[in-house]
């Protein structure tokens, strides 16, 4: 990818980002408080920050089981203790969210953090902010569909006038305050609809694709829908900026990341699927499948890791990465390995090697 204002190519952005859950330990059966986990999240930060890492993000739930449903809040507290790594929402629920509160939520964040602040928006995966807040379910893509357009109209204007179907009008509105950046990177996160990928493009922000495992070919096709959409829309190439975000855990060798990593990702997406009302649960087969050398599954030594990243950008031409790493009650300082190993093993070769 190249920046917009030079011809010298821009190594890929690495980053990690949290949903703040709060999974049982499987190995030793404990489950920490909400109040510890979110001062791990705020230690995950620091760590990220001082390691060289490019972006830290949030993700937004409203479950008893997650600790993050005011994704700014927690960024804010974050904004106090970096300096220089972007924070972003990852993601943001707009089909539940007031797209005005949102924009001045992260505006002042912008503030507050120097001009650091971005949102990835998305429909969700989890749906229990519709009865929360007040919005029919039926309404799931529709009232995205119109949040997404207002957000990005108050991220041009002060003074707006705008008028909708699900929300009440605007008539020469201040939006204050107004960010630090001229305007918020707002990205959408797509987690494998080719109506998402075009949408993305059409409206030319960035798109966040969501890969959590298989062969990674079979997300080119969305990439591809992306860039075709978003060219026809008028936008140009500079513009539709691809970023990936997938499940990671980093060992010394890829056979003890497995085996290290099975029993919590296991855990993990036996409470996802209990959450889901399914009852099935990984077996050690289907997890060492997952993480093999062609899948997506960013799990193994930090020379698999790096393979899988550059081999994904072969096909992507992503200038993006971002790492979910503290999933399934893993303990803070495996994490903290992680953020580590990401930040000086794999971050410098990928970015030498996407500067070309």
């Amino acid at each position: 990818m190249q920046d917009l204002n030079s011809n010298t190519p821009k190594a890929m952005e690495i980053g990690v980002y949290t949903f703040g859950d709060l999974g049982t330990d499987p190995l030793t059966g404990t489950r920490i408080s909400p109040q510890q986990r979110l001062q791990e999240v705020i230690s995950a930060s620091k760590l990220a920050d001082e390691a060289g890492l490019d972006i830290f993000g949030l993700g937004e739930h409203h479950r008893l089981d997650y600790t993050v449903s005011s994704p700014a809040v927690v960024l804010a507290a974050i904004a106090s203790h970096t300096s220089r790594i972007k924070l972003t929402s990852a993601t943001s629920v707009l089909s539940t969210l007031d797209p005005v509160r949102l924009f001045e939520d992260f505006a002042t964040l912008d503030l507050l953090s120097n001009g650091r602040a971005e949102i990835i928006t998305g429909r969700g995966a989890f749906v229990e902010s519709f009865p929360l807040f007040g919005y029919d379910l039926s309404d799931y893509d529709a009232l995205f569909d119109e949040n997404i357009h207002l957000l990005l109209e108050l991220n041009k204007k002060e003074i707006l006038t705008w008028n909708g179907k699900y929300r009440s009008s605007l008539e020469n509105a201040m939006i204050s305050p107004r960010p630090i950046q001229k305007e918020l990177p707002i990205w959408v996160g797509v987690g494998g609809t080719p109506e998402s990928a075009i949408r993305a493009g059409k409206l030319g922000v960035g798109m966040a694709l969501a890969i959590l495992g298989g062969d990674p070919i079979r997300f080119k096709p969305l990439v591809d829908l992306y860039h075709q959409a978003g060219l026809e829309a008028g936008h140009s190439l500079e513009q539709l900026k691809v970023g990936v975000t997938g499940h990671t855990y980093l060992s010394k060798t890829s056979q003890q990341a497995k085996d290290e990593f099975f029993p919590y990702y296991s855990n993990y997406w036996a409470y996802v699927n209990r959450q889901r009302g399914m009852g099935s649960r990984m077996s050690r087969a289907d997890f060492d499948y997952m993480a093999s050398p062609e899948t997506a599954l960013f799990v193994g030594s930090p020379q698999q890791i790096i393979e899988k990243i550059l081999h994904q950008h072969e096909l992507y031409g992503h200038s993006r990465f971002i790492a979910q790493m503290d999933i399934g009650g893993l303990p803070y300082a495996q994490v903290a390995k992680g953020i580590e190993m990401l930040a000086t093993e794999v971050a410098p070769v990928v970015r030498r090697e996407t500067c070309r």
